[in-house]
């Protein structure tokens, strides 16, 4: 049985990683729901969507709905390593997603590797203990045009340099969680 982080502490940082509609989301969320019934504090849910149409909005939606009172929500599309150190200490991160950070960033036209570089700092001094989500884009083809493969190759990069920091790093396919790493011996 996966560790649910239901008696175990969260570390610092973990990293969930999957396709789209792998349950990856559900997964980080019952960590941090458990981490925050632990502590007895309200979660912070750091949201780096846009809702750029109607089918976007819906999935922000779906996302709202399995959420219940035990949730903050906190919406940060960029600035998620300034935003960090200034929410409330003691409390547990979910961080969803990275994917939607990297897009953000990409189609900013930021400098990838800065700000993957300062988010990996801020993560590795948050205020409590997070739970990183990211798609692994890297399993397909190669995509046919530049801007894709940027893309591509930026997550990868993020998803790489989150996992070197993170005491659990999980893959997650068909909602079947893979633990890839746990610094935690008595965890999983």
């Amino acid at each position: 049985m996966l560790c649910m982080f239901e008696t175990t502490p969260l570390p610092p940082v973990s990293l969930v990683l999957g396709g789209a509609r792998s349950g990856k989301s559900t997964l980080a969320e019952s960590w941090v729901e458990a981490e925050a019934k632990r502590r007895d504090v309200v979660a912070l849910y750091l949201a780096t969507g846009r809702a750029w149409d109607a089918e976007m909005e819906s999935r922000v939606a779906t996302h709202r709905a399995r959420r219940g009172a035990i949730w903050e929500t906190v919406e940060e599309p960029l600035a998620v390593a300034a935003c960090l150190p200034l929410l409330p200490p003691g409390r547990p991160i979910l961080l969803d997603c990275l994917t939607l950070w990297v897009t953000n960033h990409l189609l900013e036209g930021h400098d990838l590797d800065a700000e993957i570089a300062i988010l990996v700092d801020a993560l590795n001094q948050a205020p409590g203990p997070v739970v990183c989500v990211s798609n692994e884009v890297g399993l397909g083809i190669v995509p046919d045009n530049a801007l894709s493969r940027a893309f591509r190759d930026a997550q990868g990069l993020v998803n790489q340099r989150v996992a070197a920091v993170a005491g659990h790093v999980v893959f997650v396919a068909a909602g079947l969680p893979l633990t890839l790493k746990s610094e935690n011996k008595d965890c999983c």
